[in-house]
Parts: C-alpha cells; structure tokens; sequence
C-alpha cells in the first residue's frame, strides 16, 4: 500500500500536525458558514505564541491522493465532488453551487485533503511516539461513499485502516472515542459490525444527525439532553470511558475531541466550560498514557471565535501536566 502520507518526522519535531493550508479561503463566502474558516490557523498561532514549539517543530503533513482516499472512498462518490452542487451540499453553503468546480477544489477540498492526510499521518506518530495530535480532522458525518454535516473525507476511517494495513503485527484493535457533540455517524457505518473496532460516542441526542441505524453500530453509547453542565458531562465520560477499557484492549485510541459541546455553541447545544473541555482532554491523555495506549487527537466540531484558544489552551495544559513532551519544550 503504497502512499506518501507515512512519512518520517525529525526527532527535533512534535507529532503535532498542521500546515496553513488547512484553513479555507474562498473570497469572503467562508463568511456565510458557521465554522470558522481559519480555526485550525488560530489554533496553531496561540500554540505557538505560548512559547511551546516552533514553525519548524510541526509535522507537516502532504495532501491525500485520490489513490490513498481510495482505500476507503468509491470511485463514485470521488466523483461525486468534482459537481459543486454536491459540495455545497455536504458543506452546507448554497452559494458554492454557482462556483465553478475548480476554485471549489482548489478553495476547499484540498484544505480538507490536508487535514486529512494530517489524520492518517498522527495515526502513524502516535504509535511511534505514544501521542500526536492534529490541529484539524474529525469528519465524523462522512462515510465511504457519502458525505455529510460539513465532513467531505472520511479521515478517521482512513486513519485506522491505513493503521490496520500499515501496522498488522502491532494494531489488531482500535477504540474510538467521540466526544464531538453530535453522533459520529459516518465511520460507525464504516465499521458497522467490526469486532476488531469498539466505538464510544458520547453526544447530545437532540441535534444532527439522528442516525438511528448508525446508532445500532455504537458499543457505548452515551446520549446527553440538552445544555448538559461540566459536571454531569465528566462523570459520564470517565465512568464509560473507564468501562470501555475494561472490555476492551486497543493498541490506539483514536480521540475525537470535538468542542462544539462549549456553552453558547448553537449547533452543539450543550453547556460545558472551557474549564471543562480543559479537564476532558486531561482526563482523556491520563488515562491513556496510564494504559500505555497509543492515542491520537483530531480537533472536529467547535463553532465560536473563543473556541480556537480553547483548545490551543487545553493543548498547553496537556503539555503542562506531563501528559504530552516535545523537544522543543521551554517549560
């Protein structure tokens, strides 16, 4: 399985990954979408800013070929992006209908086959270097063969199988943790009925997608009402996280560590802290690097301005806490 997506970082570089072409720019019509265009650039900029590591201490990932999306994605529903009308679609902004299918290529598809390639490239330095994150991924909606809720790549699915194909005599079971607040309903389709992938999905089931045969595919479920608060939210999280390690043994976790359950987030609808999304991932990392399991952290949903220092923020603490190191560290 030959692809240029697993290549070899320095040893002076953190298995954080990201590159500025994640960010989208489409002459003012990223202005009409409620994510923020440039979150992932934001993201890295206060990272950055606090000292923690350098332009050139990144792992810079390269953009995922239709031959590597392949692995996972038909051939017609490839096909399906080259209409602009099925991207804006998926991307939830009518206006792209009208642009021409090349700057919809060029303005927004490749940004998402960056940050794809970024997943599977922190699926491999994970499992070299104990962690990585990436400052992007997360497409949960999106499944082989059809995209949904602003996910156009189905980069976790690509993530383990690329790891499965990559990795046979180490990685036999990958556990996924979604902590994004809607449904990851895409790759539990993808790995509907597959023992060697155990799903945990901790969402509010009162917003998008309500998908209830992707549900049926969920090992633990876990589903939140409505302006859920920090304590509730972490007490459900470590206590099914904590079961979820009990029955089964993963090589990799795969977090999706989604802020869109932050407080005045309109399309999460939930009511957790930034303080609260601090200790979250903290309570994730600790309890993964306490099993000695590999775990790598895609950024997915959060749709405030406020949400992008959050994280950058969280990241700090990880680092802070000794559940991440670098060597470019000034702490």
């Amino acid at each position: 399985m030959r692809t240029t997506l697993y290549q070899e970082i320095r040893s002076d570089q953190w298995p954080i990954v990201y590159r500025p072409e994640y960010n989208v720019r489409f002459v003012g019509l990223e202005r009409l979408h409620p994510f923020d265009a440039g979150k992932w650039g934001h993201i890295f900029k206060y990272i950055k800013s606090a000292g923690l590591l350098s332009e050139d201490a990144v792992a810079v990932p390269n953009e995922a070929t239709e031959e590597d999306l392949l692995v996972v994605h038909t051939k017609k529903y490839l096909r399906s992006l080259k209409c602009s009308f099925n991207v804006a679609a998926i991307a939830e902004v009518v206006p792209l209908c009208i642009v021409p299918n090349y700057l919809v290529q060029r303005s927004y598809l490749r940004p998402m086959r960056f940050q794809t390639g970024g997943s599977i490239l922190a699926g491999k330095l994970a499992l070299e270097r104990g962690w990585a994150i990436n400052i992007g991924g997360g497409f949960h909606h999106c499944c082989g063969s059809k995209g949904g809720g602003f996910c156009v790549y189905a980069d976790i699915t690509l993530l383990i199988h690329f790891v499965f194909n990559h990795h046979p005599q180490t990685v036999q079971n990958v556990m996924i943790l979604d902590l994004d607040a809607h449904q990851g309903n895409g790759y539990q389709r993808d790995f509907k009925d597959n023992p060697n992938v155990y799903i945990v999905d901790v969402y509010n089931k009162g917003i998008y997608p309500f998908d209830k045969r992707a549900k049926e595919y969920i090992n633990k479920k876990v589903e939140l009402n409505h302006f859920t608060e920090d304590a509730e939210y972490l007490e459900k999280v470590a206590k099914n996280f904590d079961e979820a390690l009990e029955e089964f043994t993963p090589q990799l976790i795969v977090y999706n560590a989604g802020t869109d359950i932050l407080k005045g987030d309109s399309l999460g609808c939930l009511s957790v802290s930034p303080q609260g999304i601090i200790e979250r991932d903290e309570l994730v990392f600790r309890k993964a690097r306490a099993g000695n399991i590999p775990i790598v952290m895609l950024t997915s949903g959060g749709y405030l301005k406020k949400t992008a220092r959050i994280i950058a923020t969280s990241i700090i603490n990880l680092h802070d806490a000794g559940l991440i190191t670098g060597p470019l560290s000034k702490y």
